[in-house]
């Protein structure tokens, strides 16, 4: 589990989960030189472009092109962090240009760095300290939608509701399982 130890579970349109097959997952990341095998494929024109990225509940890094789904990435299943992702060449190393955790589908909290962090030290790329561009994901308890909270103004963009200050975007997630 994630270091606030909860795994995420899809929360995106039901017709994105729906059309994800098991073949679909993203590139499984686990050691550099998958890393090195991964990005040798890649074009120039791809590596311009961020990727988006889960981290399984094994704790794997997985990748996939910038405009794939995140459910689609993980196979469907649930993920310890997910968002985007863009590498750079630094003294003949690869590194981590940004990381985010801008997934729509799953909405991780910010509090998923840490087990993204392991995943990215597993696959030895260097990378920043946290994320480059946190997203703050809250649904509304009033009108039930998906926010993204900016500049830490805790309003619902549908219905003005206040939004809560804690994680609560999957109703049916535990919430004695983290912050």
């Amino acid at each position: 589990m994630s270091a606030s130890g909860r795994g995420y579970r899809y929360v995106g349109p039901h017709h994105v989960i729906a059309a994800v097959k098991a073949a679909d997952g993203g590139a499984t990341i686990r050691t550099a030189a998958d890393f090195a095998d991964w990005v040798a494929a890649r074009s120039a024109e791809e590596l311009e472009e961020p990727f988006t990225f889960v981290v399984g509940t094994d704790g794997t890094l997985r990748l996939a092109p910038r405009r794939s789904e995140h459910v689609a990435c993980a196979s469907g299943d649930r993920v310890l962090g997910a968002g985007e992702v863009s590498f750079y060449r630094d003294a003949g190393r690869w590194a981590v240009n940004e990381v985010t955790n801008q997934s729509t589908g799953y909405c991780p909290d910010v509090a998923s760095w840490p087990s993204v962090e392991q995943a990215l030290d597993q696959a030895d790329l260097d990378h920043p300290d946290c994320f480059t561009h946190a997203v703050v994901f809250r649904r509304c308890p009033i009108c039930q939608e998906h926010n993204i909270v900016r500049e830490g103004h805790f309003v619902c963009v549908f219905c003005d509701a206040d939004l809560p200050r804690r994680w609560n975007v999957d109703p049916n997630a535990d919430h004695s399982d983290g912050p």
